[in-house]
Formats: structure tokens, sequence, C-alpha cells
């Protein structure tokens, strides 16, 4: 990926608003008549994702009045309503959108590059100026004007080109390294699946209940510690990808070595999350790998130990989160003030396949192998992240 290798003096860089070198495009049109066939919503943009992912069929759905703003592709489409969830998309098909969607572009091409623009957008400066201008409290928004006031440093055209080549090389990066997290997900989920449909019919599938030799038991919450020593505890974010992981969601609590006791994290233990506002989440469990001897599980969480004999934790892990089966536990789960809940009694009652040890050995292996892979695609993606924040500091001036 190409670099910005000699250091970029920014002594010929001029200060410049928003407003003077983008405009907002006011092309507005009749969308049944345009002959265009999608439209982008609010909810088609994606936080932080400069790519459209989604959008409606014009005529399939009910379009409100404000939808007559054409763009085109080239155009930057920026998200003017809760301006805090940073949503900047560049356009590479032609559609419609609301008026609440601003469509931009660069005023002069030989001043500043249309390519510049989107990234420019995604400074930290951009935002925290949107977010700090941004009007209301239930629905905060901004005005285009407001936006126009904006100020940052503008390269001379010959730096401009280097950003971008290292801006666009960058994204090429991260959207390859998004495909092939994407290509080794469905991998993974198709593998099980194939696994579960070459060991188990229905009448083969056995209670959870009958498979644990402890649990399902529910965690305990203990009043929080002012200070920083004794026992501690975790929040559900601990529970993510099928892993228990501790780090960064740790508080500490109000407990006795015997309160706690029958709290403490094992290795080996796997945990359920008994409650969530986001159904997909509810459910989900994840493994321990290590003994945590001063960490006890919150009651949000469903401790289960498994027969090691009939099922290998690996193998319930990988089972348990796969869509198809996780998707018959969340189908028991009742919903009250918007927190979706599982019980104790619904998880003995949840159904797993057992298959023969060998079999669950090799797919453990092979699911290990993937985990492999899936782990370099993550610090692939966290060196890329570096990278990142080095080009926007250099485009922000080093505000950043």
């Amino acid at each position: 990926m190409p670099m910005l290798e000699r250091p970029i003096s920014k002594a010929a860089w001029t200060r410049v608003a928003f407003g003077d070198v983008v405009r907002k495009v006011n092309d507005k049109v009749d969308p049944w008549d345009s002959g265009l066939e999608r439209y982008v919503a609010g909810e088609h943009m994606d936080t932080d994702d400069l790519r459209i992912r989604r959008w409606g069929l014009i005529g399939d759905d009910y379009l409100g009045p404000a939808f007559h703003m054409r763009f085109k592709p080239g155009h930057v489409l920026y998200g003017s309503r809760r301006t805090y969830l940073r949503k900047v998309a560049l356009a590479d098909f032609e559609g419609i959108t609301a008026n609440t969607t601003f469509v931009l572009e660069t005023k002069d091409r030989a001043r500043l590059m249309p390519e510049l623009v989107p990234f420019l957008m995604q400074t930290e400066a951009f935002h925290s100026y949107s977010i700090k201008h941004s009007k209301g409290s239930v629905n905060p928004y901004i005005n285009f004007s407001d936006l126009e006031a904006f100020e940052f440093l503008l390269p001379p055209i010959q730096e401009q080109a280097r950003l971008v080549e290292a801006l666009s090389a960058y994204r090429n990066a991260d959207e390859a390294l998004g495909a092939a997290a994407e290509n080794l997900a469905a991998t993974r989920s198709a593998y099980v699946s194939h696994v579960i449909s070459q060991n188990g019919e229905a009448a083969e599938k056995v209670r959870v209940g009958s498979l644990l030799v402890d649990g399902p038991t529910n965690g305990r919450s203990p009043a929080p510690s002012d200070s920083e020593t004794g026992f501690k505890t975790v929040s559900i974010s601990a529970i993510r990808d099928g892993v228990f992981d501790p780090e960064g969601c740790i508080k500490f609590v109000e407990m006795t070595p015997a309160e706690a006791r029958p709290f403490i994290v094992q290795s080996g233990d796997i945990f359920a999350v008994r409650g969530n506002g986001n159904r997909d989440i509810c459910g989900k469990v994840g493994i321990s790998r290590q003994t945590h001897p001063d960490l006890v599980y919150p009651d949000l969480l469903i401790r289960m130990r498994f027969d090691p004999s009939r099922l290998l934790t690996d193998f319930v892990v990988a089972q348990w989160n796969h869509p198809a089966v996780h998707g018959r536990l969340i189908s028991r789960a009742k919903s009250s003030n918007g927190i979706w809940k599982v019980n104790g009694q619904d998880i003995r009652a949840h159904t797993l396949v057992v298959p023969p040890m060998d079999a669950q050995r090799e797919a453990v292996q092979f699911l290990g192998a993937l985990d492999v892979q899936a782990n370099a695609i993550q610090a692939r993606f966290a060196t890329l992240r570096d990278m990142k924040r080095e080009l926007f500091k250099a485009i922000s001036g080093g505000v950043e």
C-alpha cells in the first residue's frame, strides 16, 4: 500500500472554509418520473463506511415527499440528522435521496480533488465540528450553512494527489480484508451446518439439560467497590465472537471470598447472555479460555459446564452460536421493557446434536484453523487502522 514516504510540508497549505470549496447539490427531481431505480435513506448508510451497501427500490416502498434529491456517481452523501452517527458515503451509482441527506461535490476540481472530499469529511475534526454545531436534542440536525463555516488546511493539488493515492489504497485494502472476513464467516457457518446435518436429525437432538454436569446457573452482581482491589466482575460485552474475554469491561465489586467462590470464572466455563435489548445477542455464548481466580460472572450471564465425555466445549460454542441453532433458542426468548431474556428453563430445553467424538475433534480442528485466519485478518485490520489514523492526521494538519 503506498505510504507517504517523505514528510509533507504544510508551508504551502492554505486555511479555507468548507463552503469555499464544497457545494451542496440541489438537483430536485420527481422520483416517479426520473427514470431512476434506487433510493438511499439514512438507514442504508453505515457509520464510518464510505460504501453504500444497501438501498431501496423506487416503486417497491413508500417514499415520503422529502425524497426528491438526485445524486450521481462521485457525489458525497452526508446524513445531516444525528450527525454523531458519522454517516458519510461515496455514491457509485445514480439515485434519489431525501433532502435531509446532503448531496455534496467539490466546487473546483483544480482546487480540491473530488476524491479527497469524503476522506476530509471522515476526519475527527469534521465530525466534532458537525456534532458541536448541530441543533435540537431529540433528533439533532445541522444546516449546510453551518457546515460551510468549518475551516481546515487545504493542501496544494500535488499534495492532495499523494494523499488521495494513499487513502484510496487504504480503502481498497480495507474492502479486501472485509470481503475476506465475510467469506471466512460464510465458510465457518456452512461447515458447521454440514457437521450438524451429517450428525443429527431432529430425533437425535439432545436436550442441553441432559448434557450438563453443572448449571445452568445465573451469576451474581454485587455492589460496586470504590477501591481497585479485591474481586472483579464484567459486563455482558465480555461475550464476543464465541469467547469470554474480560479485557476492557472489568469493574471491582464488594464481595467476600465465601460469597465469590461459587461464581469464580473457571477455564472451560461456557456463558450465555441471559438478557439484552438486541435479540441477536441474547442467548449467544462464549467460552472462558482460562481460570480467573478473582473474577466473578454477573447475573446477566448464565454459566454452563458440559459433560466432556459427551461434547467438546469448542464444539458446543460453534454449534450453539450457529444462526439456525441460536434461532431455535431465541424463539423461546421473552421481551420485557425492550429487553429480550432467556432463562435456565429455556436453556435446559434447548437441543444440540452430539456427533461421535472423532467427528467433534475434526470439526474443532478445522474451525480452529479458520480462527487462526480470522485473527490474522483482525491483525491486518488493526494495522490498517493505524495507517488510517496517520493519514487522517495529514489531512487535518496534525489535529488528530
